[in-house]
């Protein structure tokens, strides 16, 4: 019996340890251990917006959205088919697990539940700041947001 006791709590000090460094780690992934950028992603989707983090939608969205290009919310965004299925292969395979939830409404990462519920303290008056302009312009706060870092503690909203 206090051989149990002993491992028990040798188990519970271990976990007092480990839990909060995981849960730094997540915290952290897109700065340690996110996915190595493919350059068609950055140079195509990068040049008309912030090419988003493959992990804030599922793959299923992904999927969509590049079979979609021709009208890209509104926009022709259409690519070369080997380049469409190159980024499209490196999106799905970095995709958001189903942790994250189910597609949001249009594929669109600004109606996902995720990021409503991080950004609920944001005036809807902020948005429409000329330096924010809308919700998906993540650069504007977020300065990591191009390496799919958006640390809450590194957020500067302009005025």
């Amino acid at each position: 019996m206090r051989r149990r006791v002993k491992i028990g709590t040798a188990l519970a000090t271990v976990m007092m340890v480990v839990a909060p460094a995981l849960a730094i780690a997540g915290e952290h992934e897109g700065k340690h251990g996110g996915p190595v950028p493919l350059p068609q992603y950055s140079q195509e989707c990068g040049s008309c917006h912030v090419p988003f983090a493959p992990r804030l939608l599922p793959a299923a969205s992904w999927r969509e959205l590049m079979g979609g290009l021709s009208r890209h919310f509104g926009t022709d965004a259409s690519l070369e088919p080997a380049t469409t299925s190159a980024i499209g292969a490196w999106l799905e395979a970095n995709a958001g697990s189903a942790l994250r939830g189910a597609a949001p409404a249009e594929n669109r990462i600004t109606r996902s539940a995720w990021f409503l519920h991080e950004h609920r303290e944001i005036p809807s008056q902020t948005w429409r700041r000329p330096s924010v302009e809308r919700p998906s312009n993540c650069a504007a706060c977020h300065a990591g947001a191009e390496k799919g870092i958006f640390h809450e503690h590194d957020v500067r909203i302009p005025r």
